[in-house]
């Protein structure tokens, strides 16, 4: 999973400052997701899937297809 989101990251030229900038964290705790030294929480990582234009399957290695999903419809 780690090395995918490091490799969407590269693929959109944004380094790890830029990213944690986009998620509102230290870059610290950026690299340390990237790492896998911390888990990315929930919220984080639907952010993450959204900037980066992926599915959170993608990320967490549950397809191969990068082509992330049509946004649900709200029921109301």
């Amino acid at each position: 999973m780690y090395e995918r989101i490091r490799n969407l990251r590269e693929d959109k030229d944004y380094n790890q400052e830029k990213m944690a900038q986009m998620l509102s964290v230290s870059q610290s705790t950026y690299s340390d997701y990237e790492r896998g030294e911390i888990n990315i929480p929930l919220k984080t990582l639907i952010k993450l899937a959204d900037i980066l234009e992926t599915s959170i399957d993608y990320l967490l290695e549950r397809t191969d297809e990068k082509t992330p999903y049509s946004p649900a419809k709200r029921k109301i």
